[in-house]
């Protein structure tokens, strides 16, 4: 009985981590997809003048 409880504990606290990960990794990546669109832009009005 014990184990079960240890091992849905430990399960719970696996799911938990991983969704916290994932969140953090997208919130990442919209980061940088914002910083990437900036440097673009930069870089095509550079190539027009």
């Amino acid at each position: 009985m014990l184990k079960a409880i240890r091992r849905t504990f430990a399960a719970l606290t696996v799911t938990i981590l991983a969704f916290r990960a994932v969140a953090s990794l997208l919130s990442w990546v919209e980061k940088q997809d914002e910083s990437v669109a900036d440097t673009w832009v930069d870089e095509d009005e550079f190539e027009d003048a």
